[in-house]
């Protein structure tokens, strides 16, 4: 069965392969910002956390459909919370940097939202999505000087909270509580939740 990821994201992509899944990346283009201004416009209010990641990770998986997808599509979202804001990705060194001295010694939420389609015959069957949250603790000893050589890596500046598990982040971060697979922007076990719902048996996904 192909298995279609609306993500170009390098760490979704390995996630998925490291788990015996080598998908069909499938770009999806969505305007972020108009989708989520356009939500909390109707609900005549600030989404929560959990509730942005889950429309815009449903409003990626649904932006790539055809009738040429055969299969399971999945679109994904994150973003990191720290006092109750919430930060996407920070895109400048200024933004990243600011960011880095608030969270260092600090222990913030990612939430990670995953929205599942069966498009099975080239056809909506079915959907299902589910997010997942994970606590990350920075170190509270990173100098000035590492802040700005990772800075300048350019790695934080496209992901959510600037920073990864996966990469040069992983020296800075002391502890994280829940699935550490959130955090990279996928959660493996809940992708293997949902292709339940759907009635896929996830073996049958590894093609690897």
């Amino acid at each position: 069965m192909r298995f279609y990821l609306a993500s170009t994201s390098p760490a979704r992509l390995a996630t998925l392969r490291s788990s015996g899944i080598e998908p069909v990346v499938v770009p999806s283009e969505v305007d972020e910002d108009a989708a989520v201004a356009a939500a909390e416009a109707a609900a005549g209010g600030e989404l929560a956390p959990a509730e942005m990641v889950q429309l815009l990770a449903q409003a990626k998986a649904e932006a790539v459909l055809n009738s040429e997808i055969d299969g399971l599509v999945l679109g994904g979202d994150s973003a990191f919370v720290l006092d109750g804001v919430t930060y996407g990705k920070p895109h400048t060194p200024e933004v990243a940097l600011e960011r880095w001295q608030k969270q260092r010694g600090r222990t913030g939420q990612l939430y990670s939202g995953h929205w599942m389609i069966d498009h099975r015959g080239g056809q909506l069957n079915s959907a299902v999505g589910e997010v997942t949250v994970a606590e990350v603790t920075f170190s509270s000893d990173i100098s000035d000087a590492e802040l700005e050589a990772y800075i300048s890596s350019g790695e934080p500046l496209k992901v959510a909270g600037a920073f990864t598990i996966d990469s040069l982040g992983a020296a800075f971060i002391d502890r994280i509580e829940g699935d550490p697979s959130t955090v990279v922007g996928v959660s493996v076990p809940a992708l293997r939740r949902m292709a339940g719902q759907l009635d896929v048996f996830w073996p049958e996904l590894w093609n690897k």
